[in-house]
């Protein structure tokens, strides 16, 4: 399922082109392959800012058992590795080096495993009612697809470097493989799998939040993106898409510049700190340096069922239950 189609961008340059229409080609295969399923949903061109970082992800895919990022290189002629994990591509009769896409793109997995660990609690449920599930567990995959007249050095090329380096065309039976997927009788039967799943409920609920955060260079901070998120079968209720967008709208049309917050324990208004802790985010008192969460009952009809989002330096007061929103910070 496709939850988010390439954002296009007025190129000029060569390079650029190239680039863009290497994304698009693989969001072309990806699009032809998982379309239709329901288990496997991608992102295509996701970017997401955490703890001050902001990374771009040229294709995400979300499956039972965990996370595929896909890092997308225009490559025309040659490219080669040596042994030290070096790249070089050659244009014409001439080589030139170049930043490793590997090694970018496991910059970007790790910052978004980091995410998704510090929002488990919000994501997914309790297993069996009792114990926090995490995504530490879970498979975390990463491959480069590059341009299928790409000319590929494997023979000097390191193994490992090897086996994450696919051109475009055969970018869907890597994906197949590391997925291994199988149906829910075959994962229930087969006990040498002991690979954690994740089940409909919370493959939507991890999409919906990452869609959620997602960047649109093109649109206002301020804006809600949504691209395509009506696609997402089966939401939470926590992350109902239609509430969801309610929400936001009122969340900026009812917005303040000043804070509602004061700390509980001294009553100060205005000399806080925001923060992120275990248990989602809160206010560090300066004056008495103890802290009070930002949830707090909803103003209009007094639930407790509170969602508080971050957006650069502000901070929203989302009702689950009425869709009341304010900005708190």
């Amino acid at each position: 399922m496709i939850l988010k189609t390439k954002s296009l961008q007025n190129t000029q340059t060569p390079q650029t082109i190239a680039g863009q229409k290497q994304e698009q080609d693989v969001a072309f295969y990806l699009r032809r392959a998982f379309k239709d399923h329901p288990e496997v949903l991608v992102i295509n061109d996701f970017r997401f800012t955490f703890n001050d970082e902001t990374a771009q992800v040229d294709h995400l895919i979300i499956y039972p058992y965990g996370f595929v990022l896909i890092e997308s290189k225009s490559i025309k002629g040659h490219v080669d590795v040596n042994q030290q994990g070096e790249w070089t591509r050659s244009h014409g009769s001439k080589w030139f080096g170049m930043p490793s896409p590997i090694k970018q793109v496991e910059l970007q997995q790790a910052l978004l495993k980091e995410m998704l660990k510090q929002h488990r609690s919000e994501i997914l449920g309790k297993l069996l009612g009792i114990r926090q599930q995490s995504f530490s567990m879970r498979c975390w995959n990463h491959v480069c697809a590059v341009s299928s007249d790409a000319v590929i050095n494997r023979d000097t090329m390191p193994t490992a470097i090897s086996e994450l380096l696919v051109k475009t065309e055969f970018l869907v039976d890597k994906l197949e493989k590391i997925m291994n997927l199988k149906s829910k009788f075959m994962r229930i039967i087969n006990v040498s799998d002991t690979r954690p799943d994740f089940n409909q409920h919370e493959l939507n609920s991890i999409a919906n939040f990452l869609i959620d955060r997602h960047i649109d260079l093109h649109q206002p901070t301020s804006e809600k993106t949504l691209p395509q998120t009506q696609q997402v079968r089966e939401p939470i209720a926590h992350f109902e898409v239609n509430k969801a967008v309610e929400a936001q709208t009122q969340a900026i049309t009812q917005s303040t510049t000043h804070s509602i917050l004061s700390c509980k324990h001294c009553g100060e208004s205005t000399n806080y700190t925001p923060m992120y802790g275990k248990f989602g985010y809160y206010i560090k008192c300066n004056q008495c340096t103890k802290n009070t969460p930002m949830k707090q009952a909803c103003p209009q009809c007094k639930s407790k069922n509170i969602k508080i989002q971050k957006r650069s330096q502000s901070y929203t007061l989302t009702c689950q239950d009425c869709s009341y929103g304010s900005q708190v910070i």
